[in-house]
């Protein structure tokens, strides 16, 4: 505790956390917007045209399983960045999470029940309309529970990025293996696992404002 107490009384260090802390926010938050709309746009076509499902379900798995610091160091050379970009691990992590969430889509909005689209469509309610007024809200509490394991594997994920020589928190794990000191490491952890809380309860929030029926009840 006492080395914790001297590496946080430092200005130097304090400031220098605060930039890994917003900077592994970015990286590990923008790959998941971007992944959410992308998941949604396929597993919208999945849903729609069966023959689709399977094909793109068996690549997201297939995605999911290549080692996440093998595709950091493969991006550069696919996107033509340099290797210390930080494009590198939003776009390994864009990657990672639509992999991860097209299948919780695709049976969020099998969720949907079949009277209620058919009830949108014979109220006139073209596909566009009904997909974005009625199935994707109603789609939300399934969605949501892929997207807040989304987030922790990001928030996760990024510190491997340090191994490359990216920012976030993950270089106070590098920085402390290699100068052996036991303080960094440990600050890391706690602002990590503090950060996917703080991110899991932001994330419940928003599925409870975007669905206030399933509140409707309640005392």
């Amino acid at each position: 505790m006492g080395d914790i107490g001297r590496y946080l009384g430092d200005a130097a260090n304090r400031a220098a956390l605060l930039d890994m802390l917003l900077e592994h926010v970015y990286l590990s938050l923008v790959p998941l917007v971007v992944a959410v709309l992308l998941a949604i746009v396929l597993g919208l076509v999945c849903h729609r045209y069966r023959r689709v499902n399977g094909v793109v379900v068996a690549l997201s798995n297939v995605v999911y399983t290549v080692p996440s610091l093998a595709l950091f160091a493969i991006i550069p050379a696919v996107i033509g960045t340099q290797v210390l970009d930080p494009l590198n691990v939003i776009v390994a992590l864009t990657i990672y999470t639509t992999a991860l969430l097209v299948r919780p889509v695709v049976d969020a909005l099998d969720a949907v029940p079949g009277h209620i689209t058919a009830a949108a469509t014979a109220m006139g309610f073209r596909p566009t309309r009904r997909f974005l007024t009625v199935e994707l809200p109603l789609a939300v509490p399934v969605l949501a529970a892929g997207v807040r394991v989304g987030s922790v594997s990001n928030i996760s994920l990024v510190s491997v990025g340090a191994l490359i020589g990216t920012g976030g928190l993950g270089v106070l794990f590098t920085d402390g293996f290699r100068q052996r000191y036991l303080a960094p490491i440990l600050i890391g952890i706690v602002l990590t696992l503090l950060l996917a809380l703080v991110v899991d309860l932001l994330l419940v929030g928003v599925r409870r404002a975007l669905t206030p029926w399933t509140r409707a009840g309640r005392p």
